[in-house]
């Protein structure tokens, strides 16, 4: 798939070896070796046991559970490889934790979303390549650049494959926040969106408050760009039955399904969650509901744009 001329290296830490594993098998590579473990008061330690000088490197570094030691060991590795005069070095993030914070929603609250991106960016990343952000502008917080890849194509082209009429189909916004995001993917669908409003009284808690829109006698399409808990979206989809419609779907890039999620989500009227594996859904977290696609094509393409230098962007021209 790549022309070899200049020497291109993945690697990857412990947080998600599999993903690392399916995007180099598309790439034509193998995974780098290296090795990370921790010191016995807990601390990480990291091994390079290869060269990396001059190579053009892509280290695939999801920030999952648990998430502290999964930031540092891409900070260590990032280090590692800037130190052994890596050529250029890509920290591959498919899923980018502490988002959330990404501005003062009142006084005395840090910004950790730009604080991860001084972090990354001190470490010695040269470029950054993520997945649907918590918030687009995120993108402006690194001084380096950064190739934003959305995931909704991937989950769209999935309820295409799925032949539920057209005409049926409501794309729903979980919050006044995701509306772009339900727009773009109501376009793919060619359907109407519909907004919930809620507000939050307490973190990982929300309460519906009105829905604009008309979701009557129609089959629902929750899109979010992460479901943690689940309590915003199952409290969305049984407002959405309350008021009117047939079936409730619902999807997002991040499925992070900490907590109760599971357990509401089973209890829940939504009939299928889709779900991306930008971060690894366990076994006991597979129930018959959850629907998870692959990633590893579309970061393995931008990885091969970035390595030829040619646009990223374009993959969604494509699309």
């Amino acid at each position: 798939m790549i022309n070899h001329g200049k020497n291109i290296k993945i690697f990857t830490g412990n947080s998600y070896p599999k993903l690392a594993n399916d995007i180099a098998d598309i790439i034509g590579v193998t995974v780098g070796e290296s090795k990370v473990s921790k010191f016995s008061n807990g601390e990480i330690s990291v091994d390079i046991n290869e060269t990396v000088r001059g190579t053009d490197l892509f280290l695939v570094q999801t920030l999952c559970e648990p998430v502290n030691d999964s930031i540092m060991e891409l900070l260590i590795m990032l280090d590692a490889f800037k130190r052994a005069s890596a050529g250029r070095v890509t920290a591959v993030i498919p899923h980018y934790a502490y988002a959330r914070q990404d501005r003062k929603a009142k006084a005395r609250q840090p910004i950790t979303a730009k604080l991860m991106a001084d972090l990354i960016h001190a470490a010695g990343a040269d470029r950054v390549l993520t997945m649907d952000l918590h918030a687009p502008q995120i993108q402006g917080f690194f001084d380096i650049p950064v190739d934003h890849l959305e995931g909704v194509p991937i989950i769209a082209k999935y309820f295409k494959g799925l032949s539920i009429p057209e005409d049926e189909i409501v794309v729903v916004s979980p919050d006044i926040g995701g509306v772009k995001r339900a727009r773009k993917f109501a376009e793919k669908l060619h359907a109407p969106i519909a907004i919930i409003d809620k507000r939050r009284p307490k973190p990982n808690v929300s309460e519906v408050m009105s829905l604009i829109g008309d979701v009557n006698g129609k089959r629902a399409i929750l899109v979010d760009d992460m479901i943690d808990t689940a309590g915003s979206i199952v409290n969305a989809a049984e407002a959405l039955i309350k008021m009117g419609s047939k079936e409730v779907y619902a999807c997002c890039t991040h499925g992070v399904l900490s907590g109760p999620a599971i357990e509401r989500l089973e209890k829940s009227p939504i009939k299928e969650v889709v779900t991306l594996n930008t971060i690894p859904v366990s076994e006991d977290k597979l129930i018959d509901k959850i629907k998870v696609l692959s990633v590893a094509p579309i970061f393995a393409e931008a990885i091969r744009r970035i390595y030829e230098d040619i646009s990223v962007s374009k993959i969604f021209h494509e699309e």
